[in-house]
């Protein structure tokens, strides 16, 4: 079986039947990490004795880790490589998860999420630089979408795993389910070739990383990719810390039942980074990024209106939220793609700053759905719906004007 991994190491990654479904899986750390521990979010806080808020702590402590942690991993691919800071971020992420199955009180488990996911995202942030390694910019964009199709799988399984787990069994072994997962994401990056060759290699010495970041932050179309996509990101991370509790404690669904309904946002995520994938060779990333934003910013509004008037009950706001999430097909891949576009030089650590940006303002939205809470649909409604504007407004300032296709970018 080693021969066999190392054959498909040897060939070029564009080439290997495995390359895409290997990233796929080691992208779907962010959504089991999260999503498979929703449905037995209200019975840790009956069993840890914790209000929603404090609960919902461990969610946000999770997206902050996932964010922060990127910064960390980036600049280390960039320096080392892709594959072996992979390897250490999937064994910090399996310690983590056995922290979190052994813990007794709701802050040493968001202090194990914490732990939990600086690992976990070794695995996305530099997926997305091995794409910008191999792929030129709308191509990268194409590519990020079919592959957001092979891990799509991981947030629909991800909720109804969790739900049956709490069938048989209490909530801590929903975390040594995702420390399995850990297992299959380490088999799936040996299959993986290095695709950070050392002649691009960059050096760790402080002075050097500040210019890195100081050239990005000071980079107006990076900023417009990185922090607008961050609000969209801030509106799905709102959904995923108020659903569990909008759904199973105010409209009544049960825990096992939870997965199907989150599951039909990722359905139609799938339907539309399938258009988006097409769509982008032609039309170009920046031009399919705007049409997404203005959509998105549209479903926020009507989500908003429709839990203010009661429309269609819990169906009414399922069909808001599915609206919603499955625009973000449109904003994910493209806004990526953008970002990294002008640095194939630092590619990891391009792709490190703009992961921290949307896991940090996610964290914060989670944090204030949580806070607002008020036994209502609400607080989940109005931050999805301010922030899909923010999105919006971040995106005309500053991209601007977009061309149809944009053939000479690399």
């Amino acid at each position: 079986m080693l021969a066999r991994l190392a054959a498909v190491r040897s060939r070029l990654p564009a080439e290997s039947p495995f390359f895409i479904a290997a990233l796929g899986v080691l992208m779907s750390f962010g959504p089991m990490g999260t999503d498979m521990y929703l449905p037995g979010m209200p019975e840790i806080g009956r069993d840890l004795h914790a209000p929603q808020d404090q609960v919902q702590w461990t969610l946000s402590a999770f997206f902050l880790g996932f964010g922060v942690g990127q910064l960390l991993w980036g600049a280390l691919s960039d320096r080392f490589g892709r594959r072996i800071p992979v390897a250490t971020g999937i064994l910090l992420y399996a310690v983590g998860c056995v922290g979190c199955s052994l813990t007794t009180d709701v802050g040493h488990l968001a202090a194990w999420r914490f732990v939990q996911a600086v690992g976990a995202c070794a695995g996305p942030v530099l997926v997305r630089a091995m794409i910008r390694d191999v792929f030129e910019r709308d191509r990268a964009a194409s590519v990020l979408s079919m592959m957001i199709l092979v891990m799509g799988a991981a947030p629909i399984i991800a909720p109804l795993i969790g739900g049956q787990i709490l069938i048989w069994a209490n909530w801590r072994w929903i975390f040594w389910a995702q420390a399995a997962f850990g297992v299959i994401a380490m088999l799936a990056l040996a299959t993986l070739p290095e695709t950070h060759p050392e002649t691009r290699r960059t050096s760790l010495r402080p002075m050097v990383l500040a210019e890195s970041y100081r050239t990005l932050l000071t980079n107006r179309r990076y900023l417009g990719y990185a922090v607008g996509s961050s609000f969209i990101y801030a509106g799905m991370f709102a959904f995923i810390s108020g659903s569990p509790f909008v759904y199973i404690e105010l409209f009544g669904v049960q825990p096992e039942n939870y997965g199907f309904l989150f599951g039909l946002n990722i359905v139609g995520m799938i339907i539309v980074n399938t258009l988006n994938s097409r769509a982008v060779m032609r039309f170009g990333s920046d031009m399919m990024l705007r049409i997404g934003v203005w959509l998105s910013a549209a479903s926020g509004i009507l989500l908003v209106a429709t839990v203010a008037g009661g429309w269609g009950g819990l169906w009414g706001l399922v069909g808001c939220l599915f609206l919603f999430m499955s625009l973000t097909g449109f904003c994910f891949a493209n806004s990526m793609a953008g970002a990294l576009q002008s640095f194939p030089q630092m590619a990891g650590t391009a792709s490190a700053l703009a992961g921290m940006l949307q896991f940090s303002i996610g964290a914060v939205s989670g944090w204030v759905v949580g806070l607002m809470a008020n036994g209502t649909a609400m607080p989940m409604a109005a931050v999805i719906g301010g922030t899909a504007l923010v999105s919006l407004a971040l995106n005309l300032w500053l991209i601007g004007p977009v061309r149809r296709r944009q053939h000479c970018e690399q």
